[in-house]
């Protein structure tokens, strides 16, 4: 199609900065190495035992080594295998640098005394207040290594408070956590409230591990959203009798499941969007949704279309287009006739369609005005609506697909690639008299003779510099008439281009020569 080869130099321009885009999301989104330290304990020897703990950690660590964490799990940990632990955890960071994300986990048995929280291990025995930090282990060792390690991302996560085990002995009946202080770059989740209870869980897991399970596996979920989504659920599973809490000092994104990294088409969709938001050239739109009619934002930009093109039909006429002098005087062509705005009942036509949004409404308004104003947008409309819903009807319009460009009156013969000095500044001289006697600068600088793309609006290409629709420098333009020079490419030459077909000849002998 004369669309699909028009506008082949812009899409060569914007897949390198595509690429390159994917490549940095994919660097950033898996930078850094994952370690992880996970604990469960349940099987208590002289306290109250739990039954979720064990099956909570396997869960977390299943899940976390999905997700690139090199995980250690422990289960049923005395207090000296807990410490050792720990400490390792510590080297571990340390060995891999700062850009490591560490993770801590623990679900089990925690206590609080005078503002500072215990891990309780599984042999641990106590009779006075006093002897506590001497039986379990502090939270803050764990927040003490990572401070250590210096890495730019830490994550504590705390499912226990699920009862208290000492509350008979005197100085020990603060119920839950108390809130630690952590290094910069740390989030810290607890699965209730500093001060409250959380629940074991009835059906083989902690509701808030269950949560933070299912939440890991979203892909571009920041680690933020997660907890939130995970508050969320608790609370309604617990019919708000627990409260997840979560406090953070993070510098850096993290997510469990990196986003998904988009291709280069997808890239290359975004960036020429964000183009058009500034432009707002109806050109460029219309361009944009024949090119990337799969796009997220190819809604977005048929609205933009819409508006655009009401707009200019109620504006003054477009001021003329300064023509490149040619180098030689060059046959003239006629001067396209000046296009008047749409009537009254024309735009009360197209505005019923557009407010009530039906099929019918449209195909009335090319009914009544085949060749209006607002034809292009009528077409388009009616086609997305029935690629939604083939039933709708449709009179007896065919609009599935563009128009197909009119045939050559004779085929065109490919002739093999020239390295005459064909400059982009030679005059050409190529028995065509849209195109002796100029040359390819002044030609690029020209308007077309025909809608670059099917069925465009007059208003939106005529009296037009062909520069304006597409990115017609040296290089793009280069690359394009290379195209030409391939056996596949020379069949593209009998199909119509703004100038025509020997235009494309023209730029596969320049191709021929080097592009000079």
């Amino acid at each position: 199609m004369a669309g699909r080869a028009y506008r082949a130099g812009w899409k060569h321009l914007l897949r390198g900065m595509a690429l390159m885009a994917v490549v940095l999301v994919g660097t950033q989104a898996n930078a850094g190495s994952r370690v992880a330290l996970v604990v469960g304990n349940e099987a208590y020897g002289s306290v109250v035992p739990l039954d979720n703990p064990a099956a909570d950690a396997r869960l977390v660590a299943e899940n976390l080594s999905q997700k690139g964490f090199d995980v250690t799990l422990l289960t049923d940990a005395g207090q000296i295998e807990l410490n050792r632990a720990i400490a390792q955890f510590g080297r571990d960071l340390r060995a891999s640098g700062e850009e490591t994300t560490g993770l801590f986990y623990y679900a089990g048995h925690a206590v609080q005394s005078f503002g500072a929280n215990f891990l309780l291990p599984v042999d641990v025995s106590l009779t006075d207040a006093a002897d506590l930090s001497l039986v379990a282990v502090r939270a803050d060792a764990v927040l003490r290594q990572m401070a250590s390690a210096a890495n730019r991302t830490n994550i504590v996560i705390l499912d226990a408070c699920r009862n208290n085990p000492f509350s008979d002995i005197p100085d020990m009946n603060d119920n839950g956590l108390a809130e630690m202080k952590a290094p910069t770059g740390t989030y810290m989740a607890y699965s209730t409230a500093p001060g409250s209870v959380a629940m074991d869980g009835l059906d083989g897991n902690s509701p808030f591990t269950k949560a933070l399970a299912k939440e890991m596996q979203t892909a571009g979920l920041s680690i933020e959203q997660a907890f939130k989504n995970v508050r969320s659920t608790v609370l309604a599973e617990t019919s708000g009798r627990q409260t997840p809490w979560d406090t953070s000092s993070m510098t850096q994104e993290f997510f469990f499941t990196p986003p998904l990294q988009k291709s280069a088409e997808e890239v290359a969709a975004d960036q020429f969007f964000e183009s058009l938001k500034r432009s707002r050239d109806p050109v460029q739109i219309v361009l944009f949704l024949r090119t990337y009619p799969e796009s997220e934002h190819f809604d977005a930009a048929r609205a933009m279309l819409t508006e655009v093109l009401d707009g200019s039909t109620t504006s003054a006429p477009a001021a003329p287009v300064v023509a490149a002098a040619p180098v030689v005087a060059a046959p003239q062509v006629p001067a396209p006739t000046t296009r008047s705005g749409p009537s009254a009942s024309e735009e009360e036509l197209i505005g019923k369609a557009q407010a009530s949004g039906q099929v019918e409404d449209y195909q009335l308004y090319l009914d009544a005005f085949p060749n209006g104003t607002f034809a292009e947008l009528a077409k388009m409309e009616i086609s997305a609506k029935v690629a939604k819903d083939p039933a709708a009807p449709v009179g007896g319009l065919a609009v599935a697909a563009a128009p197909e460009p009119a045939a050559p009156a004779a085929p065109v013969e490919a002739a093999p690639p020239t390295t005459e000095d064909l400059l982009f500044d030679t005059i050409i001289v190529s028995g065509d008299p849209v195109l002796d006697g100029r040359t390819i600068a002044a030609l690029v600088a020209g308007s077309p003779l025909f809608p670059p793309i099917d069925g465009l609006p007059e208003a939106v290409w005529k009296d037009r510099a062909c520069a304006t629709c597409h990115e017609w420098t040296p290089e793009a333009l280069c690359d394009q008439a290379t195209t030409y020079l391939a056996e596949a490419g020379t069949r593209s030459l009998s199909k119509q281009h703004p100038y025509g077909g020997g235009f494309k000849r023209v730029l596969r002998d320049w191709a021929g020569g080097g592009c000079r």
